[in-house]
Order: C-alpha cells, then structure tokens, then sequence
C-alpha cells in the first residue's frame, strides 16, 4: 500500500515570541476592570493558524490556568474560557483532538466561587466545545468526560452543566447516545434525589431526554413511572409490578436494561421477597430477548451478585428457585450461549496500525500528531462499530481533525483510503437464500407473545409458493398461536389478504349454524360471501372432494371427522387460499382418510401449506420442508421429517406422547345432609312461569325440572328462546311469577356467566391469589349476586313485621310464658328431623329483647310468618361457611386450586390479574366460581371464553366431577360429549311461551338415580397457618354395658326436655 505524505503545521510566528505573548495576556488578565475579550482577540490575531498550537505548550499553560483555584487568579480563568470559545469559533473542529482535554478543567471551573462572570465563561466554553464536536466525537469523547464530574466531589454548578450538556448530546445525537446509557445512567439517577433543585430538575430533564433514545416499544410506556420511581423510592415496588405485568417481545438492548438496572437494583434492597421474586422474573423474561453478549455485559456487576444473593438468601424455596434460574438465563446470555456471533468491538490499536501504513509517523511533530491520529482512531472505531462505513460518514468525521497534517488536496482520497483499510473490522453476516426458484410469498420479521409469554423474538419468516412446511416445536411453543395469529392478520409484516390470501383450516363446526345443510353452512360463512362464490361452484368443489348430492343437501351435524376435514378443505380451496394453515388436519381420521388428506395436500402444486401435527407419518409423507421452533426463533430446514431429525436429533422428543396435556380438577363438592343418592333431586322448579316486565305474554311457562348430583344437562335452543332465563330461574336471580322452585339449603351452586370478566373488573391490581381471597375473606361469596329471589318486597316486608305467638319456660323449667313478638332477625340453621323436605329450623332474635334472648323456630311457622326469602339468604351463608370447614382460605391453598384450573402459580399468585391474557382470565373466574365447593356448576356458553385445549381439559374435568353440571351451549359436539341429558327450548312465538322438552339417554339416568354418594375419610388437612396435618382413620368402638347405660339416660333426658334431635346430637340406634 502507497503511503501518503504528511505535512507538519507550522505558525508564522516564532514559538518563543507566542509564549511571550501567552504570558503578556494571562498577566493582563489579573487587571481589575480589564476587557477579557479585547485580550482574547489580540492573542488569536497574533497567533495566525493552528500550527500556533505545535510545541507552544499553549493548551497546557491554558490547562494550568483552569486548574489553579486561586481567587486573586480569577481573571486568568475567565481569559482561558473566552479563549476556548474564540479558538473554536476561528479554527472550528480541527483543533478538537487537544482543545478536548480542557472539557473537564472547564466544568470544574463552571462552579468557581469567584463570581458568576468565571462561571458563565467557563459554562460557554464547555457547550462550545461539545457543539463543535461531531456525533461520534461526543460518543467517544465527551460523554466519558461529562460523566466523570456527576460524582459525589464535584460541586453542584458543575454537575448541573454537565447534565445540561448531557442533555443536549441526547438530543443532537440520540443514536450515539443509545449505546452510552449503560455508562450514563447509573450516574444520572442517583442524581435525581439530590436535595439541590437545579441537579434534581436536570437529572431529570437529563433522564426523559436520554430515553427517548429507547425504541423498545414494551419500554417505552413504562419510562414515566420508571423515572418517578428512580425519583421516589415508595413506588419502587408498585413499578416493579408493573414491569412485572409487561410482555416483552421486542429485542432488548443496551439502551432499555440501562433504565431498568437501577430500579432492580433497589428492587433487591426491597425487604418484600415478591418485589425480589418479580425483578428476578423481569431479569429472565428480557435476557430471554437479549441477541447480543455486549448488551448484557455492563449490568453483569449489578445484577449477577443481586441474583446470587437472593438465590441463597430469600426464605421462600419458589422463589429462590426463580432467582436461580433468572440467574442461569443471565449467565447463558452474557457467555452468548445460544446466540448467533457477535461482531466484535473495534479495537484503537489495530485502526492506528492500518493508518500507520497509510500515513507513516515521522519525527515531525511527533506528538503533536499522536494526539490528532488517536483522537481521529476513537471516532473510527466508532463508526466501525456502528457499521457506517459511507464514504460521507468517514469524510463528515475523520477529515475536519485530519485537514492540518496532509495536503489540502488529499485529505478526501486519504480519508476513503482509511476507510477501505478498516472495512476489514466490519462483519456483516449474509443471510442464507434458498436456491428454489419459487414465487416468495412471503419474508417478514416479527415478534410474538400470548399473554405474558414470549413465543417468537425478533425471527425471520419466508414462505415460497407451493411448498408444504412442518412446523415443529417443544409443547407450549406457539404453534397453534402462530397459525392462528397468521389467519387473523396479527403478524408484523405479513402481506394483507390482497395481496396474499391465507386461511386457517378447521374440522369444527360452528354451533350456531349446525342446523343447517351442508351447501348452505358453507354458503353462510362470511369469507366466502366477501369472495362472491356462487352456489354452483359450492356444489362443484364440494363433488371434487367427494360429496354425494345426498350428503351436499343433508345436515352438516351428521358429517364424521373425516368429512368435516374434507368439508373445511373445500372451503378453502373456494376462498383460493395461497397458504393452507392446518393445525392437526388428521385428529380422529381412519387410515383411509388421513391417506386421502396426504394425497390431496401433495397434489397442492400452486399452494403453500404450514402443518402442525404429531403424526410423524403425515409430516414424513407430505413435507418439503420443516420450520422448528427453538430459543425463541423460527429455523428453517430443507427436507422432509427424516432429513430434519437426522439434523436435529433432538427433535424426536416432538413426537414422544405429551405428558404435560392440560388438566383441570374441580373441587370435591361435599355432603349434603339427607341426600345419600346421586339421583337425588337438590334443585327442582315445579310448573314454573316467568314474565318480563312490559312484556304480553310469559317468556316461559310449564317448566318443570330436576338437578342432582350425577346430573349432566345440556340446554339448548335459538338465541331468544329462554335459556338464561330458566338458569336464572333456577339460581334466584329471577323470582317465578308462578310455580315453585326449591333448593336443597345447604347446596351451593358455581355460576360462571356468559360475560365472564364482569365481576374481576374491578380487581385488576389483585393477583389471582389476593383476589380468591379477597372474595372470601368473610365464609361466604363477596361477588354473589344479589338474587330477586332473596329480596323482601315492601308488602312482604309487612308481614314479617306482623307479631307471633312465643311460648318459652323458665331456666328451671316451672314456669311458661306466652307473648306476642316481633321477629327481628333470623342469625343460624340447623337439622333437626329427617326425611321431611322442610327438615330445618332457625335461630331468630326478637325486637325488644336482648341478644341473648333467642329460639329456634321450625320452617313451616317462619314460611307462614313471611320470612321465606330470609330464611334462603341464612341457607346461602350457611352453605358457603361450610366449604370453609374443608380447605382453609390460605395463600398456599388457593395456588393449588389455580393450579388445578390450569393456571400456573407464575400467573396465579405473582401476577396481576390486568396483565394476564384472556384466556387466563376466564380461568381466574372458574377458579374463583369453584373456591367454594360448589355442588352444583352452571356454565353460560363456555366455548366463547376457553380454547380448544382448555375446552378438552373442561370436557375431562366434567366427566370426573363428584356433583352436577348445566352447560348452556351452541357447541353441540361439546356437549354431546360431556351431557346425556338435554334441555331442548322450543322458542316462544307472539302469543305462546317458550317451551321445554326433556330428553336424553335413559339407560344412563337409570343408572344416574341408583349412584350411591361415597363419603371419602379426609387423611390430611391444611390449617389456617398453611400446616399439614394427618387426621388417623375413625374406628368404631363397641360400648360397654356400663356405658350404654349411661347413654340410655342421657336420651331419656333429652327427649324429656325436648332436647333430641335425632342426626343432629345422636340416634336411637346408636351402639
């Protein structure tokens, strides 16, 4: 390589008549009332051009200068400053590589006691200096130096300038200044608490400004409330929930941990182990997103000793195990396990090397061009670093500080020379191509997350026009999410139906059209009325795949799996799909139509398909290639499933049986005194009939039903037709205008509503925990509704205000009383007879009487005296005080019944319920429905709110349930799966009402009727301090004759005073 020549700057004026002069000036500058700036000029008029600064020791006389605090020296600070702004303003940038060296003298002198001129001076020479530097420069160069004086020891003028500066950096330069904030931030946040208004007030301007620089839009809403707690250490905690409740699914670099690490650093010095837990959970959720080693090295020092410390320090085992694991995810990340290489930093040495052979150093002004070369080396390596390798970036940055050392003429040929001697430093990593000359239908890159979870980061997605893809995964990976975020045109990036048409292929059929023929369920689907598909071509493609002109006319319901698959392809290919999304295409199929499934997709030359499936067969037979899923990426392999293991051996495990499938385990629904069988009735409604307000005929009439606790109903009907109504009916939130509705009084019923979310609106800051708890922190359901059938009417108020006749007898016994009383309240139930339907009596207080002063009157006399809706709401509280008996309201508890309602104690118990998915959210609501045992469970449409995978797990848990179950659904294959018993509504018509019809599989009620209760022996419990305790199995013991006596008297005694009842406080044959 030819070497360029370099030039040495010389000054017209002899060095010794400059430092004369120097010295004339600073001695001037001690004049009281002196004009500074007449001096500053007559000096730079003397010293003509830049060479004045070669071997004049001028910026070290001018160093000197500042750093000399002598009072009586003011003036000659003042001077050095002025100079500095007038150096600048003549010479402009080209004297940067030595003037820089005065940055700091100068913010120091920015706090100079002797008065507010020095301090001005010394404040316009620092912002001259750093506007006068270009961005690279204030990277590389101002930054470190502004940050060196936010320190503890330096005075807060000088602090406030250099916040001022920072801030103006940020703004002038904002991508530079991304890549510093790892070094910057610490220092301005600790400055945000400082008692002094103007260090406080520009830390904080200081702070907003540098995050602007975040492009992380999960960050970015969350910078207020990251500031103000940085600002108030109260909302420390309450800013870590936050952060906590965020779904990361942006790569995160350096920029957006810098913010963070300083409220996980105070999250750690938290004394609340859930604000640890939660930083450590933040900490692992954004180093799953991290790409690069370099992003997450500076915060090694503070967040890997806070992890280890946590890990071994906190009490709570669960958490400690998040804080291990946050710590390994860390530890991965800054070795760069699993990520693709990273280009290394540019190193000086090496840059000032290349440039050696460029412009070799002579003994010419040696020193002087060290210090321009490593000055110009820094602000390369900056460049390298930042991949800007343009000949106008190069030439904007380097040439300014290389104009004094070459010819005038070479300094742009010099300047691309050195450019192309550092290319080699630059690493730009290809992207593989695949070498089919297909269409591409598809390149985008995206994120995606499902709920709180990140599925995909930052991943490349390409699709070509008739291939057949496999996608495959661990489970839980986001397959079905994927495709399904596809289909609904929520992929960043992913061209729009006009451009590419893309359909979701699935074998359910909708409930609400299942009435319908086969033709006309197509026909009726609105993708295919937005594409104008005529009914002939409907018939054509439907006879392609197979359909009879019978089966095209018939009832789509009839259809089997197989069938329903072909009828979901058909109205596909009518939509002409461009990409086939088929999420397990051969659930449920025989041989002979998974066979044809595989022949068709196969024949599929111009269309593109994206394929989930555990049949290893399927993917082996139709796949050309295979998409896998891992670390948070999409992978693209070539071949079929045989060449994808022989790749990734590790892939087989896809394949193996899934052991982690969903499951939900409702609670045991408890006994229920008198009702030994199943089939025994503990709801019925008896000719009921309703009318709505207004309304001229009743909405339903004649309804006569039964619920026990082997009941499996299903009830269905057109939208309209009553069947709300009759659950409401059934629950007492609506009150029958005529007939009877009767519930056993202890039976406690879960009503999970169509509207589902309703009743957790109001508690979004509660985690699903604290929520459970919170409903029944007092024995019974806070949420309940407030039933019509509970509330006393002003008429019905009158009569229970009428007085009774009390008879009572004096303690001893002699003496009887009888007066007319009011009954004030009724306070407790009991059982005291059996084999009555009405076998209860209450305790009631009088008006007028003390609290003492109680009885127990039977159901008959109270029903007669108005107090039957009373006498439900004490049944109400009874039963739901009940449940309480058998699992105690623990936070350890209620993870556990989350847990069995598939929701994970991550979400369950460290999440609030704001931040969870909707998904998760409904099964909060199950969970929270089901805390009390109930025996009963009503379900209003539960397809809407659950996914397919829940929906089995719903399905499972139904069958298994101990109690009884009323699912109101259009979905007719779900409930022909879980309820032999069918309510069917007819709909009311203008002048008749809505009527019932009872059907259902009577084989299956037979057996329902003669189901035997199995009273289980508890062999542990939880008490109220989260303690197990093991109860030892009850043994009957044989009394003695002495003391079957004895138990014979006491009965006596009992039944002389009236105070027997017989399965309350014993039996006659009792042994």
């Amino acid at each position: 390589m030819v070497g360029f020549e370099i030039v040495e700057p010389t000054c017209a004026v002899p060095v010794a008549d400059l430092k004369a002069k120097l010295d004339e000036v600073l001695k001037g500058a001690l004049t009281k009332g002196v004009d500074l700036s007449n001096l500053a000029d007559g000096f730079l008029e003397f010293a003509v051009d830049l060479g004045a600064l070669n071997g004049s020791q001028l910026v070290e006389t001018m160093k000197q200068c500042l750093e000399d605090s002598d009072k009586k020296k003011a003036g000659q600070r003042e001077l050095v400053c002025i100079m500095v702004k007038k150096i600048l303003e003549k010479w402009g940038p080209a004297p940067l590589p030595f003037i820089v060296e005065l940055l700091r003298p100068c913010l120091v002198v920015c706090a100079d006691k002797s008065g507010k001129s020095v301090q001005a001076a010394a404040e316009t020479a620092c912002t001259v200096i750093v506007d006068t530097m270009n961005d690279q420069g204030k990277k590389v160069k101002a930054i470190p130096i502004l940050t060196s004086v936010l320190t503890n020891d330096q005075k807060h003028q000088t602090q406030a300038t250099a916040l001022q500066l920072i801030t103006k950096v940020a703004l002038d330069a904002p991508h530079e200044i991304g890549t510093c904030m790892p070094e910057l931030v610490p220092y301005v946040a600790a400055l945000l608490c400082d008692s002094r208004d103007n260090v406080a007030g520009g830390s904080k301007k200081a702070m907003e400004t540098l995050c602007t620089s975040i492009d992380n839009t999960d960050v970015q809403p969350l910078i207020p409330a990251l500031i103000s707690a940085l600002e108030k250490p109260a909302e420390v905690d309450e800013c870590v929930q936050k952060l906590a409740a965020t779904t990361f699914v942006q790569q995160v670099e350096c920029n957006a941990l810098a913010v963070i690490d300083p409220l996980l650093k105070r999250g750690f010095q938290s004394r609340n182990t859930a604000t640890k837990r939660m930083c450590a959970k933040i900490i692992e959720n954004m180093a799953k997103l991290v790409e690069r080693p370099s992003d997450v090295a500076p915060f090694m020092p503070t967040l890997m000793p806070a992890l280890e410390r946590a890990s071994d320090e906190i009490s709570d085992p669960e958490a400690r195990a998040v804080c291990a694991n946050a710590k390994e995810v860390l530890d991965n990340k800054s070795k760069g396990v699993g990520m693709d290489p990273e280009v290394p930093k540019a190193q000086k040495d090496l840059v000032l090397a290349e440039f050696d052979k460029l412009l070799p150093r002579t003994s010419i002004a040696k020193e002087f061009y060290a210090m321009a070369m490593d000055y110009i080396a820094h602000e390369c390596c900056a460049l390298i670093d930042a991949q800007a390798m343009s000949p106008e970036e190069w030439k904007a940055c380097v040439s300014p500080s290389l104009r004094p050392f070459v010819k005038s003429e070479s300094v742009n040929e010099i300047t691309t020379a050195m450019m192309k001697a550092c290319e080699k430093f630059v690493t730009i990593q290809d992207v593989e191509e695949e070498e089919e000359d297909a269409e591409e239908l598809c390149r985008c890159k995206f994120s995606l997350a499902y709920g709180s979870k990140v599925l995909l980061n930052n991943t490349d997605l390409r699709l070509k026009r008739g291939f057949r893809y496999g996608l495959l995964g661990p489970n839980e990976c986001g397959k079905t999410t994927l495709m399904r975020s596809i289909a609904n045109g929520q992929v960043e990036g992913f061209p729009s139906p006009d451009e590419v048409r893309t359909v979701f292929v699935e074998a359910d059929i909708l409930g609400e059209l299942s009435h319908l023929s086969v033709v006309d369920y197509i026909f009726a689907d609105e993708r295919i009325r937005a594409c104008g598909v005529p009914r002939e071509d409907i018939h054509n493609v439907l006879g392609s795949v197979g359909f009879t002109e019978a089966m095209q006319t018939g009832g789509v319901t009839h259809l089997s799996g197989g069938w329903r698959m072909k009828l979901a392809l058909a109205r596909a290919m009518l939509q002409k799909a461009d990409i086939l999304l088929l999420d397990e295409p051969t659930n449920h199929l025989d041989v002979i139509n998974v066979k044809w499934v595989e022949d068709y997709l196969n024949g599929l030359t111009n269309v593109t398909s994206i394929i989930v499936s555990h049949d290893s067969g399927l993917l082996e037979r139709v796949c050309t290639h295979i998409i896998q899923i891992d670390a948070l990426k999409l992978r693209l392999h070539k071949g079929n499933l045989t060449e994808f293991v022989k790749k990734v051996p590790a892939a087989k495990a896809y394949f193996e049986l899934k052991s982690t499938k969903l499951k939900f385990r409702f609670p045991e629904p408890g006994i229920l005194e008198g009702i030994n069988s199943k089939g025994k009735a503990i709801i019925k409604m008896d000719d009921v009939r309703f009318t709505y307000p207004g309304a001229k005929r009743p909405q339903v009439a004649g309804v006569t039903i039964r619920c026990c606790l082997s009941s499996r109903v299903a009830c269905i009907g057109p939208n309209g037709a009553g069947k709300s109504t009759i659950i409401k009916l059934l629950t007492g939130e609506l009150e029958a205008d005529a007939g009877s509705v009767w519930k056993h009084p202890n039976c406690r019923v879960g009503y999970i509503a169509q509207h589902a979310f309703a009743v957790v609106e109001n508690h979004m800051d509660k985690t699903p925990n604290q929520y459970i708890q919170w409903r029944y922190k007092y024995g019974e359901d806070r949420e309940a509704l407030v039933k019509a059938a509970m509330k006393v009417s002003d008429n019905e108020l009158k009569v229970m205000k009428q007085p009774i006749q009390h008879v009572w007898r004096s303690e001893d016994g002699l003496k009887e009383f009888k007066e007319k009383l009011v009954i004030d309240r009724l306070t407790g139930q009991r059982r005291v007879e059996k084999g009555t339907k009405n076998d209860f009596e209450y305790e009631v207080t009088f008006e007028g009487k003390p609290g003492s002063f109680t009885t127990w009157l039977r159901y008959e006399k109270l029903k007669t005296a108005g107090w039957e809706k009373a006498m439900k709401v004490v049944d109400e509280k009874a039963a739901s005080r009940a449940s309480g008996y058998n699992v105690p309201l623990t936070a350890s508890n209620v993870e556990k019944h989350l847990e069995h309602l598939g929701l994970d104690r991550e979400f369950g118990t460290h999440c609030r319920i704001g931040a969870l998915s909707g998904g998760q959210k409904v099964k909060v609501v199950l969970a929270a429905a089901l805390w009390n045992q109930p025996h009963i469970i009503i379900l209003d449409e539960p397809t809407n709110y659950l996914d397919r995978e829940s929906l089995g797990a719903l399905a499972d848990a139904i069958k298994s349930f101990e109690g009884g179950v009323v699912i109101i659904s259009h979905n007719s294959e779900f409930t022909k799966a879980v309820c032999p018993e069918t309510w069917v509504l007819t709909p009311a018509t203008e002048t008749e009402p809505a009527k019932l019809d009872l059907q259902g599989d009577a084989e299956w009620m037979k057996e329902a009727m003669k189901e035997k209760i199995e009273i289980k022996q508890i062999e542990e419990m939880v008490d109220a301090f989260g303690n197990t305790v093991k109860i030892a199995p009850t043994k009957k013991k044989a009394l003695s004759r002495q003391e079957k006596k004895k138990l014979e008297r006491k009965r006596a005694a009992q039944k002389a005073n009236g105070e027997y009842y017989p399965g309350v406080n014993g039996s006659d044959d009792e042994d």
